[in-house]
């Protein structure tokens, strides 16, 4: 699932490239996770703005609102001069005086919404639950620790919420918790405040390292220049079931939590 370091990846790779765009018309493939919420004919002539994201979302501003679009379990998104024709998996295009953004989603778990604005309906209600932004300065050790007090799950299940910090989903989940060396299994409220500084940070490094290499691709992430992410390569213990540990030499393991695999080293990630 492409998680905030890819979004921000894609986020960056066409911000600059389709803002002041003017759109000339929009196509529609099959239905995604969620409705467009308006007539696509309707966003014809609005111009584009200053592409942000919100943990997974991007918002795309256009005149008079904008599109809230989110890539799902393997979506992209795309961003050419000329595209093209649509293929099966194809389903939405945005065309523009600029280029054509589509969204490409082969699960179809993605979705495009048109919101009048981010504080109201439908785009208010998509990112009500969101917890902070790692890198804003309210994300401290201080607030971590105060947050994790008040759940009795496992810390790795805490973070994956996303409502106390975005961003840290499966892989980035697992690489905080072993550069933390803090034990995935761990109950989450019995995580100190010493430890919640160091975790605080590790995911804020860690997050800063995926941005800096433009993501993970583990299957087809591609950022809107078509280009793939490099974090993987750097990880030191998601997907390394079996390999020796590369800072003590132990194996690393592989669990279950909430459905999802963790990747953990039993000597170097304390409880």
């Amino acid at each position: 699932m492409p998680e905030l370091p890819e979004v921000e990846t894609t986020r960056q790779s066409l911000a600059p490239r389709i803002a002041g765009a003017v759109v000339t018309a929009v196509r529609l493939g099959k239905p995604l996770r969620w409705p467009l919420g308006c007539e696509p004919d309707s966003l014809v002539n609005r111009t584009v703005g200053d592409a942000v994201r919100r943990g997974k979302y991007i918002w795309l501003p256009l005149t008079g609102g904008g599109l809230l679009m989110h890539l799902g379990m393997s979506g992209s998104l795309a961003f050419s001069a000329s595209v093209s024709e649509p293929a099966a998996h194809d389903h939405f295009d945005l065309f523009t005086t600029q280029g054509t953004l589509r969204l490409t989603d082969p699960r179809r778990f993605g979705a495009v919404v048109w919101s009048t604005g981010l504080g109201v309906p439908p785009a208010a209600k998509l990112l009500a639950g969101l917890g902070v932004e790692p890198f804003d300065p309210a994300f401290t050790g201080a607030y971590l620790h105060a947050a994790l007090q008040r759940r009795r799950i496992a810390v790795k299940l805490a973070l994956l919420g996303g409502d106390i910090v975005v961003g840290a989903g499966n892989i980035y989940a697992c690489e905080a918790l072993f550069a933390a060396g803090i034990d995935p299994r761990l109950p989450a409220h019995r995580l100190s405040r010493p430890r919640s500084e160091r975790l605080a940070e590790a995911i804020r490094s860690i997050l800063a390292q995926a941005l800096a290499l433009g993501g993970s691709t583990l299957r087809d992430f591609k950022d809107a220049h078509g280009m793939a992410g490099a974090f993987q390569n750097q990880a030191r213990v998601y997907g390394r079931e079996g390999e020796p540990c590369r800072q003590c030499g132990a194996p690393i393991r592989r669990i279950v939590q909430g459905g999802r695999s963790t990747f953990f080293c039993a000597v170097c990630q304390r409880r």
